[in-house]
């Protein structure tokens, strides 16, 4: 059985964020495949004025249904802003849990209601590669031990107790949102993945992980590199840094 087979949804507004540059290849298909979960779902997507035309994509398919929601992001662009402003568009449409992917189906979108369903018992819950059943599909030895050390490295200096710490699959309950000071995030890239996940810690989120298997982008080119993960290690050590300072 796959893991969104028969696993109701919970009671209440659902979002699924989508933080997008360049994902014309995907995004239509991803979004058909996460209202096929549900057709009370909600799907923001925050696209950085991609200039494949992922928003013109978006924008036709939210013109025939109400539930797709396009943010076509012009200034300050960045992984990071974008997911901050998806959390806050899906929390301005009400939404009681939100669910945050890649779109690139590096993420598959059957897991959702597995992330949904552990939202009866915690805060935060994580799609996780590091937990028993989760796994990565077609990635070489070298990925999956930078995979490895990335987490272990993060979850030592930060202290959250979360094996998957880098997994951007993620789903969380409005009330842990809602503790968070959006205003002041410092992250503009992927290290938004840690520091929304340490803030959220700091508010006492409770936490949980869904084992995933993580995917190899279908189609397009990975925008992850070398300067994007050194940056990613310098954002752990100052997240830790500032809130020993009492500035996070």
């Amino acid at each position: 059985m796959d893991a969104g087979d028969q696993i109701p949804l919970p009671k209440g507004i659902i979002a699924v964020t989508l933080p997008t540059l360049n994902e014309a290849d995907n995004i239509g298909q991803l979004i058909r495949e996460i209202r096929a979960i549900g057709t009370e779902i909600h799907i923001v997507v925050a696209d950085d004025d991609s200039p494949d035309g992922t928003a013109k994509i978006v924008e036709e398919i939210a013109r025939i249904d109400p539930m797709v929601h396009l943010l076509l992001r012009t200034q300050n662009k960045g992984r990071g802003s974008a997911g901050v402003d998806a959390f806050r568009r899906a929390l301005t449409l009400g939404a009681d849990y939100v669910v945050e992917m890649d779109a690139d189906f590096s993420h598959h979108p059957k897991y959702i209601p597995s992330l949904l369903r552990e939202m009866q018992h915690a805060d935060v819950a994580i799609g996780s590669r590091l937990v028993q059943g989760g796994g990565e599909a077609k990635r070489g030895f070298i990925r999956k031990y930078l995979t490895i050390l990335s987490c272990a490295y993060s979850r030592i200096v930060l202290g959250l107790p979360v094996h998957d710490m880098n997994s951007g699959y993620r789903c969380f309950r409005r009330e842990i949102l809602e503790s968070v000071d959006w205003d002041h995030f410092l992250s503009t890239g992927p290290s938004i993945v840690h520091e929304l996940n340490y803030r959220c810690f700091l508010h006492g989120a409770r936490f949980a992980e869904v084992p995933i298997h993580f995917y190899d982008r279908r189609k397009g080119q990975s925008k992850l590199n070398l300067a994007r993960l050194a940056k990613g290690f310098t954002m752990v050590v100052r997240l830790r840094h500032l809130h020993t300072k009492g500035i996070v």
